[in-house]
Formats: structure tokens, sequence, C-alpha cells
């Protein structure tokens, strides 16, 4: 067990990393997806532009 809970920090460490770093690129796309929808409804809006 002690050599379990000596690694019980790097596994806290790494899951919350993952957890982090998959927000983060759940955020990314969500912001991309959303700025590609306005380009695409300006675009329809006014084609000449």
């Amino acid at each position: 067990m002690n050599a379990i809970g000596e690694n019980f920090g790097w596994i806290e460490i790494v899951v919350f990393a993952a957890v982090a770093l998959g927000f983060g690129l759940w955020q990314l796309r969500s912001i991309n997806a959303e700025i590609a929808r306005d380009k695409a409804k300006k675009q329809a809006e006014n084609p000449d532009d």
C-alpha cells in the first residue's frame, strides 16, 4: 500500500491535467465552431462582401 500511496500525488496530477486539457480543447472547438457559424451567417447576409 505504501508504494501506491506514494504515487497518489502523480495520479491526481495526471487525472486533473487530463480533465483540464479536455475542457480546454472542448472550449477551443466550441469557439471555433461558433466563429465559423458567425462567418457563414455574415456571408449569407452580405454576399457581395
